[in-house]
């Protein structure tokens, strides 16, 4: 009888535990007292590495020695080479006003412990909220990403690995630029396309990366690799298969990136006040009027073009033709010099030839009518 009820009560937390949030917290205090148990299931292997690292073979142990050498002299190369792309990237971002960040701080995490149901693939990490994880952060090993965050406690943090069948994420081939998402199949050494078009340029071997387009995972990280598309003429969308690049169940130290929390906007902001003030430190200052200037405000009292009053070059003409009706034409000849002297009394106000023609017209010679 107290069996039964032992197995009913522990079906019944189950079912709370896995339905509703009431006992999280509970399990999150629980994890504290079970941390010291993990360290002593531990602590034997961790006593065995020990002892055998402390008795190997003095020949293995140099031949390791000259393969590290040889190892760090090929990275060095490398890395030689990778800094000066990293400052030729840097170089283009700032040409490009971009301000994402082109490395990102991550910190090194070791895998304690694996969920033990079938249908979920989740790992248990030695990293927590103290340590500064936050919800939805990013986890990769040394070959690609491997999933991302969903449960802190104190001092552990559960992973959702990227096989996991309610896992995805938004990737790109590297090769083309294609878009698209990579949903997890329950399988740990396979991924899905969804929803790819039949005519999509994806070929077997190209390499997914993160396109970061979910704010979520960073950009460029490998994901995985093309290794299987069908094309069916009867389907519009392509079977696409890939391989996660990440080693999912053999990684034991895995790393939590921890990338700029602003969002685009905030940067955006961030780097054209930046902008603004490496501008104002460098502008030069403000160029004096030129000259010219005061002659341009003072050109009315100079003498017109002849090309702005070209009724004076125009033969002599009837009055009764040029003047409007209301406006009669003097009777004064044209070699008066009375016109010209009144000329530059209100250069101001010096009307123009479009708006009284009359007074432009050179007078017609007495006895006109």
């Amino acid at each position: 009888m107290r069996l039964l009820v032992l197995a009913v009560l522990s079906v019944a937390l189950m079912v709370v535990d896995a339905r509703f949030t009431l006992l999280k917290p509970v399990r999150s205090q629980m994890s504290l007292v079970l941390m010291q148990s993990y360290w002593i299931t531990d602590l034997p292997q961790r006593l065995w590495q020990g002892v055998a690292s402390q008795f190997g073979s003095r020949t293995e142990l140099i031949a390791e020695n000259e393969k590290l050498k040889t190892e760090a002299l090929l990275l060095q190369g490398r890395l030689q080479k990778l800094a000066a792309l990293t400052e030729q990237n840097v170089r283009l971002r700032e040409l490009l006003n971009s301000s994402t960040l082109v490395n990102e701080k991550v910190e090194v995490a070791e895998l304690i412990g694996m969920d033990p149901n079938p249908f979920t693939h989740r790992i248990l990490i030695n990293k927590g909220e103290r340590d500064g994880v936050s919800l939805g952060q990013p986890v990769l090993d040394a070959r690609g990403l491997m999933g991302q965050v969903v449960e802190l406690m104190p001092y552990t943090s559960r992973v959702l690995l990227l096989t996991d069948s309610t896992h995805s994420i938004p990737v790109q081939v590297n090769r083309n630029g294609l878009r698209a998402i990579a949903s997890g199949t329950g399988n740990p050494e396979r991924l899905e396309l969804r929803h790819v078009a039949d005519t999509a340029d994806i070929k077997e071997g190209d390499l997914l990366v993160s396109s970061g387009l979910g704010q979520r995972f960073p950009a460029g990280y490998p994901v995985a690799t093309v290794k299987e598309v069908i094309h069916d003429s009867g389907q519009p969308f392509a079977i696409v298969r890939a391989v996660p690049t990440a080693a999912l169940n053999r990684s034991r130290y895995v790393l939590l990136v921890f990338s700029d929390g602003r969002t685009p906007e905030q940067r955006a902001s961030d780097a054209a006040q930046a902008e603004e003030g490496a501008g104002a430190t460098s502008a030069p200052a403000p160029a004096t009027p030129a000259p010219a200037a005061a002659s341009a405000v003072h050109e009315p009292h100079s003498p017109a073009p002849a090309a702005a009053h070209p009724a004076t070059s125009t033969p002599a003409t009837p009055t009764h033709a040029s003047a409007p009706a209301g406006h009669p034409a003097p009777a004064t000849p044209a070699a008066s010099p009375r016109p010209a002297a009144a000329a530059p009394a209100a250069p101001a106000r010096a009307p123009s030839p479009a708006s009284h023609p009359a007074r432009t017209a050179p007078a017609t010679p007495e006895g006109a009518h």
